[in-house]
């Protein structure tokens, strides 16, 4: 992976870079979504910090706890058959004592899959190259950039990135 980027000094810059990007993006060759944005605090009041506010951990981690629930719910019952007890004409599989078994089991599916899900989106360990990061993120810079710009637009973003407030431009991964 490779990107051009700004650092900004403050949110209000950084907004105007990333409309800049916004606006640019026909124009230069390259899509919404490779317009990249890293803080080191959330900026939900602008525009580039509710960029990736849409998620669908929560149903990726209720159809986990499904998943957990009914595994738990056959398994507890699985092994009461497979070692069948004398119970005096009662049920061998009984519902509110294997409910506990079942809850704890749905817990784990949950937090398992959001567990699993977490790494897989935050891309952690970072399995398919070289993550976006640059040092003064850490002191209160804003990153605001492209990934995998056009060859013939590079130097059109430079300008433009500089332009709209960076103190720095740079590239990664040349």
């Amino acid at each position: 992976m490779n990107a051009i980027y700004g650092l900004y000094p403050d949110p209000d810059s950084a907004q105007r870079a990333f409309n800049v990007l916004e606006r640019s993006q026909g124009e230069l060759g390259f899509q919404g979504r490779d317009i990249a944005v890293l803080t080191g605090e959330p900026y939900e009041e602008y525009g580039f910090g509710r960029r990736d506010n849409v998620t669908r951990m929560p149903w990726i981690a209720a159809l986990g706890g499904l998943v957990g629930g009914l595994c738990g719910w056959w398994f507890v019952g699985f092994t009461q058959k497979s070692y069948p007890m004398i119970s005096g004409g009662m049920n061998l599989v009984t519902k509110w004592s294997n409910g506990i078994i079942t809850y704890e089991l749905t817990m784990l599916g949950v937090i398992l899959t959001t567990l699993f899900t977490l790494l897989i989106t935050a891309r952690i360990p970072d399995w398919f190259g070289r993550k976006l990061y640059d040092p003064a993120i850490s002191n209160g810079k804003i990153l605001i950039g492209v990934t995998n710009p056009p060859e013939n637009a590079r130097e059109e973003l430079e300008k433009r990135l500089a332009a709209a407030g960076a103190e720095v431009v740079k590239e990664f991964g040349q």
